[in-house]
Formats: structure tokens, C-alpha cells, sequence
């Protein structure tokens, strides 16, 4: 079974800066895509920043110039560095990916993160 493992929450003050790191394990895998969501209470997880295999980025409006997602395929591992975060930023992030497992079948699936609190403070 696919495992992704965060890491890096917590609090930190508006301006300065954060980094999550995710790493994937489990049996036999391969993603499509890796990157980052946040959720905060009461509304829907949105993207915050996702990469794919060949390197393309995206980013949502609200984090680019400060957030930057990067990820190592050899080590399946995907990080947000979070620069000049605002109190706006604070959520549950999780890591997420978007690919075939050997659980899961020839479809392709969403893994989620068991998701890390991220709170800026100003």
C-alpha cells in the first residue's frame, strides 16, 4: 500500500519562512503528479502548487512569487518551500499524488497525506 509521509508543519510568522517535505513508500508505484493541497475549516481542499513527471508546474494564483514546489522522482519525494507566508496561508496542507499503485490497480488514484497544520502568525 502507498504511504505519503509529511513533514515541516507548524507555526511560523508572517514574513518569514517553512518548508513541508512528502515522501512516498509502499509496493511498486509510479505518479503522474505530486504536489501540495491545503483545506481550512469548513471549506473545500484547494491546490496550492503540483508538479508533473515532466517537470511542469502549477501554482495557485494566491501563493506564486513566494511558494515553490519541487520534486525528486529518484527519491519520490515532492517539498514546498514556503517563502514570505501571510496569515491568509494558514491550513492543513497535504501531499498529494495522482498515479498507478500495485494496491490499487490499472486506474489511475488520488493518495492523500495524512496532512500537516501549517498557522502563520502576524
Amino acid at each position: 500500500q502507498v504511504q505519503l509521509v509529511e513533514s515541516g508543519g507548524g507555526l511560523v510568522q508572517a514574513g518569514g519562512s517553512l518548508r513541508l517535505s512528502c515522501a512516498a513508500s509502499g509496493r511498486t508505484f509510479s505518479f503522474n503528479a505530486m504536489g501540495w493541497f491545503r483545506q481550512t475549516e469548513g471549506n473545500q481542499r484547494e491546490l496550492v502548487a503540483t508538479v508533473d513527471l515532466g517537470g511542469r508546474i502549477v501554482y495557485a494564483d494566491s501563493v506564486k512569487g513566494r511558494f515553490a514546489v519541487s520534486r525528486d522522482n529518484a527519491k519520490n519525494t515532492v517539498s514546498l518551500q514556503m517563502n514570505n507566508p501571510k496569515p491568509e496561508d494558514t491550513a492543513v496542507y497535504y501531499c498529494h499524488a495522482h498515479g498507478f499503485a500495485a494496491s490499487t490497480g490499472p486506474r489511475a488514484t488520488d493518495f492523500w497525506g495524512q496532512g500537516t497544520q501549517v498557522t502563520v502568525s502576524s
